[in-house]
This record gives C-alpha cells, structure tokens and sequence, in this order.
C-alpha cells in the first residue's frame, strides 16, 4: 500500500521528497523499527534509507537510535521510534452520556487523555464549545515542551456525509437531521484558540465512531494485515459496524455505507428509530442486554457501562445474566452471518459489549455464526474482540494526521 520509489532526499540535497510520506506511514504503523526494515519496506538502498530516516527526525517526527538495533546479515542497523515529544492530534470523541477528549502521537500513542460525564446539549454549538476547550486545556498541560498540533479530529454517533462533513442522521444526540458538524467542531476549536502549524487555523476534520474504531484497529490493533476487516461495536446508544478493504475505510459513495446497526434480526422485534423493527441497533445494544437480564438500568450510570459490569461481574453466578447473554449472542450471530454472507470479510472484530459477549461465550456465539452461513462454516472467519480501549479517539487522531502521513514537511509550514 505504500509507495516504492528509489530515491530519496537528503537534508542537505533534493533527492526525493516522495518517500518521506512512504517511511512515515511505516514507522507510524509499527512496520519499520529499523532502518534496515524501512529500507526493505521502501525497497531502496541502507544510504537512501538512512537519508529519509534522518530527514524525518530533523522535522521531530521519529528519533534515530544510533546502538545497534538488529540488521541482516550481521550489520547492525539503527533502531527507529516516534519522538515521544513530537506534535500531536487532538481527538475528542461525543456520545450522549458526555465525552472524551485525547492528545494522540504517531504510531497511535495517546499522551494525554480526560472525559466528562454530562447530557450533552441538543444544540451542536453547545455541545461541542466544552469539548474543544477541554481539548485545548490538555494541549496547555502537556508542555513543557510545548507541544505542537497538527489538527484536530472529532467521532461522533452518526453517519457523516462527505465532502460536506454533515452529521446526516445523529439521532442519539437529538440534534437535527444534516447537521454541518466539521464546519461546527472547526469553529468551537477556533474560539478555544487552537491553531495548527505555522499559526493558521487548525485542520479539522469529523467522521462516524465506529468507522474511526476500525481504522484504528487496522493500523494499530486486531485488525493488522486484514485484508477485508469487518468491525462491529456497541457505542453508548445502539450498534455500529464498518469495513476496511485494503487498508481502506469503505464509506459508499457518499460516506453513508456500512451502517449494520439497521440490519434486522427480527422482523417483529423492537421497534428501531430507522422506522424499520428488530435492528442490531435494539436487538444487541446494551439497553436489550440489561432488559433481557431483567435489570433497570440507573439513571445515573451510562447503561454501556451498567451492562459491561453486569456481564462481567455477574456472568459466572446469575442465571438470568447467562441467559440474557445466549439471547443476545443469539441476535448477534444472525446479524453477522448475514454480513458475511454479503462482504465475506476475513477477519471480524467485535466491540463494545459485544466484545465482552464473545468473551464469555466464544463457542456459542461462532457456532451460531456458523450455523447460519457457509461462508462462516467454510471459511471459519476468524471472530476476535477490538484491541484498543480508546479505539474512535485513535481513529479521530488518524484522519488527524493523515495530511502529514501523505506529505510530512506540512509540521514545518
């Protein structure tokens, strides 16, 4: 997926700038610890190799260890790492129980972090003025050194259509229909006062939550190397899903593809906000697990939250729990046949409370899957919890720092 051209620009020449993007995005997916490895990643020579490499920690994007970090051949070769004082992203991700805000490096490493638990405003402005200033709070409390960013980037509970950045359908915030909320998030970070390199305004940019969870955990996390990654995750309202081919996030042609939530697993089941009944969004969300278990969830507590401790904590010498968790695992599995029946995916990432699902019942829930796809049966796609704990603040930093992922001289603007 990366470019391999053979040539390459030293500090002190021009020889291609083109491979700075290539070297970046390997050492920022974990790809390239050496320098003999970035070489070999890039298909170029030790000497090109080691130009690009120090090029790209004079801009303080990675540090160069000189001691010997293991070559071929018996030569040693320098060991690569993200500078741990390099820029950041700023992520923050909104949900109707309140929000998180994160300062994300290269390599998908969260410095500095802090959430809040609040009901978020029905007006979009509202709700995403404390979000910002949250964020450019942690940005003052992580220097000294200073710490620069390079933009900002914000998940939210909603498909998001581009290249408008609206917020076509964000029904559990109860803000309207098409809301413009990249134009709304870059406007808040404005009036916090954040600016991006070189002191003009700050890039933002804004996407679904699951989506960044699964870019996240292709580039980071469980999903490495999968081909066609299937991701799908409870959030604090309902269920989400998204695919990644080839290192790419599939959107549609609009940004609005992939949402599995709307599949339905019962034609007479719970009625769902699409106006359809019997979706994964209110057959598998955390609200029909605490149902099925006979619990009322606290007004109080996030009902994620109430429903993962349940589980947990319960599983093992509550009946009902054990029963309410075959109910929904039972759901779950017809949804996710049915999908992989449709993209035949090779590898399936489970979050949320789903994750925690499939962790105290693997076999029953593969089993179902199986049961009812061939695909499933004759394939035996590979079925795994996410990896990451702040998996859509991860993804949020990603498009955050995907202009500098395609040309790393933008941090010296």
């Amino acid at each position: 997926m990366y470019m391999t051209e053979t040539t390459a620009r030293s500090p002190g020449g021009s020889r291609g700038r083109t491979q700075l993007g290539p070297a970046l995005a390997l050492i920022h997916g974990g790809r390239a610890p050496t320098r003999a490895a970035l070489g070999a990643g890039l298909g170029v020579t030790r000497a090109t190799a080691g130009a690009v490499a120090a090029e790209l920690q004079a801009l303080r994007l990675i540090q160069v260890d000189t001691a010997p970090g293991g070559g071929t051949l018996g030569r040693p070769s320098h060991r690569l790492s993200i500078d741990p004082d390099g820029p950041v992203a700023l992520a923050a991700q909104i949900h109707p129980d309140g929000f998180q805000v994160a300062l994300v490096g290269l390599g998908g490493r969260v410095v500095a972090a802090a959430s809040r638990t609040l009901t978020v405003a029905d007006d979009p402005e509202r709700a995403l003025a404390p979000v910002a200033a949250a964020g450019v709070r942690l940005l003052r409390l992580a220097g000294p050194p200073y710490r620069a960013c390079i933009g900002a980037g914000l998940a939210v509970p909603s498909a998001v259509a581009e290249p408008e950045g609206i917020a076509v359908s964000p029904l559990y915030l109860g803000w309207p229909t098409s809301t413009p909320i990249r134009d709304i998030f870059a406007d808040q970070v404005a009036r916090a006062g954040l600016t991006g390199p070189g002191g003009g305004p700050c890039a933002c940019s804004a996407a679904n939550d699951i989506n960044l969870a699964a870019l996240a955990e292709h580039r980071h996390g469980a999903g490495r190397d999968a081909g066609h990654l299937l991701v799908v995750a409870t959030g604090h309202r309902g269920v989400g899903g998204a695919l990644v081919q080839g290192g790419t996030l599939y959107t549609g042609s609009t940004g609005l593809g992939m949402e599995v939530g709307h599949v339905s697993v019962d034609p007479q089941g719970r009625p769902c906000r699409c106006g359809s009944r019997g979706c994964l969004d209110v057959e598998t969300d955390a609200l029909s697990f605490m149902d099925a278990a006979g619990r009322v969830p606290r007004p109080e507590v996030p009902v994620i939250e109430q429903a993962v401790a349940l589980l947990r904590g319960e599983y093992a010498a509550d009946p009902a729990v054990r029963a309410a968790a075959a109910i929904v695992i039972e759901r779950l599995g017809l949804g996710l046949a049915d999908l992989i029946n449709v993209l035949n995916p090779d590898r399936i990432l489970l979050g949320g409370l789903h994750g925690d699902l499939l962790a105290a019942d693997p076999g029953r829930l593969r089993a179902t899957v199986a049961d009812r796809s061939p695909w499933g049966r004759g394939s035996s796609v590979p079925v795994l919890g996410c990896a990451l704990a702040s998996g859509s603040l991860i993804g949020a930093a990603e498009l955050a720092w995907q202009p500098v992922l395609d040309d790393p001289a933008v941090v010296d603007a």
